[in-house]
């Protein structure tokens, strides 16, 4: 028994792809601006009520510190420069890793739809 293969090869655009994925993200726009919004406010909530602090000396940690340290935590780097010591804090720490995985699940699928796409629009051409 013999199992035939469709070994067509499709040449990909990577215009194409990042159209594609701008049209994704464009269609994701609400979704991708409720959690910036989250993040601000959980942002602002870490300043005012997390306690962050710099490990080196255990200072308060100033609003930009503050931001670097939410920044690092959404994008599930954490240095552990800086760490949040009330509960509230934690939580909110926790929250903005969240928020870190799904913005970054959100832009890799809107990549991987962007290829899709043109290769089924440039196999559809050919």
């Amino acid at each position: 028994m013999r199992k035939e293969t469709n070994d067509t090869v499709v040449r990909v655009r990577a215009r194409e792809v990042l159209r594609e994925m701008g049209w994704t993200l464009w269609y994701l726009r609400s979704i991708l601006v409720g959690l910036l919004v989250l993040y601000v406010l959980l942002t602002v909530g870490m300043y005012y009520f997390g306690g962050p602090v710099e490990t080196a000396n255990r200072t308060p940690s100033p609003m930009g510190e503050t931001v670097y340290f939410c920044a690092i935590t959404a994008l599930t780097i954490g240095y552990g420069d800086v760490v949040p010591t009330s509960t509230f804090g934690r939580i909110d720490a926790i929250l903005l890793g969240l928020i870190g995985v799904v913005f970054t699940g959100l832009i890799v699928a809107a990549a991987v739809r962007g290829v899709q796409e043109a290769a089924r629009r440039a196999g559809a051409e050919n």
